[in-house]
């Protein structure tokens, strides 16, 4: 059928029936980034030479090519598993194409259809995705189950389903929407595992030398247990080797949570993750996009607006989501220790010098004694999501 990686040992060819397989433990890859890097050689952009590409260097692990393998469907096989695409299956979409909602059997799972951008960026992205999250396990990224790529024009990725969707959903109304019909805020509690579980995630991924560099709120998913789980991998990047400080590269990602020297430099390094995570921190904080041009001028660019605010015991609890005070327990705020503390992480993760910015791993450490006994999620729920 022409699929990408048919070839590869670490894929297996399953009918729309079979069970994904399990996933595997960690391991270390080698990503097209990298090989784009050190080798003067085009990058794979058809079926054939993904397939070629995979078998040269996958992975530095022997046995990595047991340890995960992905399904590889057909693309009629996914026509019938999201109801042939129909606008009522949609459940997401962006730049990249449409997201609709499917099963096999009693197991859902989201199918990213891509839009047909067959530029040689388009393609290094889908195989970013592939490589990574056919290769990484983490409970906090999202887990690949399989891919179509029949030709230029259909390209597929299968994934575990997530019924909460995005936390940009939960966590930022629509413009039009009325107090009336308005579902409930985030609870303290909520925010406080999310950003535990995106910390975790991001931590793993450095801990694997590999940089995001797309951290926002629309790229971190809810399982239904609100478990945090880092999503669409396509601009990810291998961190520096050797005596290298850092991966000089083509400006990309979000305005808005780009780090101010990635965005003046080019120069990429985990540091660069950590600036994101820190904005990500400031909107569960305060409910506030990082960028929104319908505020003020001087409110616009959320951390300009709220930095100053942070290293103040009293200053912050202003720059607190008003929401909060009304799902925190008898109109009460959340603890004013949790939220100093939690706005100090921020400060720190958002420090201009780089060096200066706490390791992932530092920042789960420094949130584990910041959670909350679990709260009841039934009524966070109460429109429709999916992802």
């Amino acid at each position: 059928m022409g699929n990408c990686l048919a070839g590869s040992s670490n894929v297996n060819k399953v009918s729309s029936t079979a069970k994904p397989p399990e996933t595997p433990p960690k391991m270390k890859i080698q990503t097209p980034w990298e090989r784009d890097r050190s080798e003067d050689e085009k990058l794979p952009s058809n079926p054939g030479e993904v397939e070629a590409f995979l078998r040269r260097g996958g992975s530095s692990s022997s046995s990595a090519s047991q340890r995960n393998p992905l399904v590889a469907f057909s693309f009629e096989d996914l026509r019938k598993v999201a109801s042939d695409f129909r606008r009522d299956a949609q459940i997401g979409g962006g730049g990249f194409g449409r997201v609709y909602k499917g099963s096999f059997g009693s197991l859902p799972v989201a199918v990213k259809v891509h839009d047909g951008d067959n530029s040689f960026q388009g393609h290094r992205e889908w195989l970013a995705e592939v490589t990574f999250l056919g290769q990484l396990s983490h409970p906090n990224l999202v887990k690949l189950v399989g891919y179509c790529c029949e030709g230029p024009a259909h390209r597929v990725l299968v994934y575990e389903y997530m019924p909460l969707g995005s936390v940009e959903s939960h966590l930022f109304l629509p413009r039009m929407t009325s107090p009336a019909t308005s579902p409930p805020p985030l609870p303290w509690a909520a925010r406080m595992r999310i950003a535990l579980g995106a910390a975790r995630g991001l931590a793993f991924l450095h801990g694997r030398d590999v940089i995001y560099r797309d951290l926002k709120t629309s790229n971190i998913l809810l399982d239904a247990g609100f478990t945090a789980k880092l999503s669409d991998f396509g601009l990810a990047k291998d961190g520096p080797v050797g005596e290298a400080s850092h991966v000089s590269t083509r400006v990309m990602g979000t305005y808005g949570y780009a780090a101010p020297e990635y965005m003046m430099t080019g120069h990429l390094t985990a540091a660069s993750d950590v600036y994101g995570y820190g904005v990500v921190l400031l909107e569960l904080l305060t409910g506030r996009r990082s960028l929104d041009r319908a505020r003020p001028a001087r409110e616009q660019v959320l951390t300009d607006w709220a930095a100053p605010f942070l290293p103040h015991k009293k200053r912050v609890m202003g720059i607190l989501d008003p929401r909060l005070l009304a799902v925190a327990g008898d109109g009460a705020p959340p603890p004013a220790r949790a939220v100093h503390k939690t706005a100090m992480l921020a400060y720190h993760c958002l420090s201009r010098n780089p060096k200066a910015r706490p390791l992932m791993r530092d920042v789960v450490a420094s949130l584990e004694p910041l959670q909350v006994p679990p709260v009841e999620m039934d009524d966070v729920t109460g429109v429709s999501h999916g992802w």
